[in-house]
């Protein structure tokens, strides 16, 4: 597995992989409704790569085929992490976020994780700082906003 930086390039793929993610690995913790109005398929790719170049961002790649991405901010925000349906618990997560926590100097790291992400995130010393409800086109998901000090 190669981890490097985001390029222009990623961004439709990384937009699919968001979708096919959430589609069929958060499923498993949030019903259609959820999923559906979480990730619609029909990404801004503008401002995706605008986001995405405004922080530090990576893309895991396995055999030029890419399986993994995250992005964090400099200020240790952890936006976004996902791994591909099909390459779950294979460390590709553990290796992203091992990237991004160590790209930034922040004397604490902070994410909203998904009720799938949760136990990930606790397994690398986060902990919940509140559970919350978040609305996405009008339909409400529960997340965790959670912190690790460094």
């Amino acid at each position: 597995m190669n981890i490097r930086k985001y390029e222009l390039s990623d961004c439709e793929a990384l937009a699919k992989l968001f979708y096919d993610t959430v589609h069929s690995v958060n499923i498993k913790d949030y019903t259609m409704e959820q999923v559906s109005a979480w990730a619609t398929g029909e990404v801004d790719l503008t401002a995706w790569d605008k986001s995405f170049s405004a922080h530090y961002t990576v893309v895991a790649e396995y055999d030029g085929v890419i399986v993994g991405f995250g992005d964090i901010a400099e200020n240790g925000y952890l936006d976004r992490l996902y791994v591909h349906k099909d390459h779950q618990h294979k460390g590709i997560g553990t290796s992203i976020c091992n990237e991004l926590e160590s790209a930034v100097n922040s004397s604490e790291f902070t994410v909203q994780a998904s009720i799938t992400a949760k136990r990930f995130f606790e397994s690398r010393g986060y902990t919940v700082v509140k559970e919350q409800q978040v609305v996405r086109r009008g339909v409400s998901l529960k997340n965790f906003y959670m912190k690790k000090r460094t």
